[in-house]
């Protein structure tokens, strides 16, 4: 698998791009990134992406995804996959077979009445079996559980395509609910996460977030859903902790740039500096969370490949009909893979919220470079031996922390 590179933009050139950007991706940002020398080693490139969702106002989310663009800002969308795929992922996390029977919720909102094909699309090109209405492996519902869809969003749509192919990529053998909020408020979002476990989800996805605020403390009892393992991503907005992410009922799931490597795992990881973490305002500590820096919930618990240029690859054709394949990052990667990582390990029904991985560290791979942002050099904010904020605990090695 390559990763392509492509020539550096140069800031006028990028200020023409930021100008340019459509509502849902205000942002072009150029950063580090990677592609393969001949022997398959990661070397450091560049490659500019931009937020596929717009801020979030008050009381609103917004989806915690990163898109590859051109040099005019339009999502570089490609005939084939250039970015990461299941194989890839399934080999840097050391995991195999497993997920009949389990439930992965995917909670987004707005409509991509596109959904199922593009996932039929994905599901084609690497192998994976058919996940349909028809073979009874997939399902679409509003948040009240019914199909009256949502209008459609085109940021939103492709958060939805990427968030069912990550659950896909990790568990082809698990069925697939996919939620629609009416809208990306908090309201709505925490109703449709209810309505996943309603439905009988297993492990329920959420792959957004907004600013903290103080009614969080009761808006939180939402992702209160014993025996359902719920996942959320931490940010893409470096160091600060974002709700829900922050909710002592969830896996806050960080963020990582994954690249091939020569040593026996073949595989390095380092934090994304995209990744959110630190320490809640409002949320109480969970009491299996032991660190010493916080007096309140820390973020996060553990964490996936997330850096938009060690991107996966995702099909979507919402916004580019007849679209293609485009690379994504974001902890909108990370929180699918892990809900993807627990239906796999298929131990839902006995975990107590995110504290699984805190008594299984050696299930998980320890990231201990890179830093997120500014905490004076901190854990919260840098990778240390054993839990860092931006990372957690580490990475699946297996399911065996899950």
């Amino acid at each position: 698998m390559l990763l392509h590179a492509r020539p550096l933009l140069g800031i006028a050139a990028l200020a023409a791009l930021a100008a340019c950007s459509p509502d849902n991706a205000p942002t072009a940002i150029t950063s580090p990134g990677t592609t393969l020398n001949s022997q398959g080693i990661g070397q450091q490139m560049r490659f500019a992406h931009a937020k596929v969702c717009p801020s979030a106002a008050p009381a609103e989310a917004r989806c915690h995804s990163l898109v590859r663009v051109d040099n005019v800002g339009t999502p570089m969308a490609t005939s084939g996959p250039t970015g990461y795929n299941p194989a890839d992922l399934i080999a840097a996390y050391n995991l195999g077979s497993g997920g009949v029977g389990q439930t992965i919720a995917i909670v987004d909102a707005f409509d991509d009445a596109r959904a199922e094909s593009d996932l039929a699309v994905y599901r084609s090109q690497f192998g994976l079996p058919p996940c349909t209405t028809a073979n009874g492996c997939f399902r679409k519902v509003d948040q009240n559980g019914g199909t009256s869809y949502p209008r459609g969003d085109m940021g939103w749509a492709e958060e939805i395509s990427l968030d069912l192919d990550m659950a896909s990529a990790i568990c082809p053998s698990c069925n697939i609910l996919l939620v629609e909020a009416r809208t990306n408020s908090f309201a709505n979002l925490a109703a449709a996460v209810d309505r996943a476990a309603a439905l009988g989800a297993t492990v329920i996805s959420n792959s957004y977030g907004g600013s903290e605020y103080s009614g969080e403390v009761n808006d939180e009892s939402h992702f209160n859903h014993p025996g359902v393992a719920v996942t959320v991503s931490s940010g893409d907005n470096g160091y600060g902790v974002e709700f829900p992410a922050a909710s002592q009922y969830v896996t806050a799931v960080g963020g990582t740039s994954l690249r091939r490597s020569t040593d026996a795992r073949g595989w390095s990881e380092t934090i994304w500096s995209g990744a959110g973490s630190g320490c809640s305002v409002y949320i109480s500590k969970p009491t299996w969370q032991t660190d010493a820096g916080c007096a309140r919930r820390t973020v996060a618990d553990v964490s996936a490949i997330a850096d938009p240029n060690t991107g996966v690859s995702v099909y979507d054709t919402y916004r580019l009909h007849p679209g293609g394949w485009l690379v994504f990052g974001g902890t909108s990667v990370s929180a699918p893979i892990i809900a993807g990582v627990y239906a796999l390990a298929g131990n839902a029904s006995a975990i107590n919220y995110g504290s699984f991985s805190y008594s299984n560290l050696s299930s998980l791979f320890d990231v201990t470079a890179g830093s997120n942002g500014s905490c004076g050099s901190s854990y919260l904010c840098t990778g240390t031996a054993g839990y860092d904020g931006p990372t957690g605990n580490g990475t699946p090695n297996g399911t065996g922390a899950f």
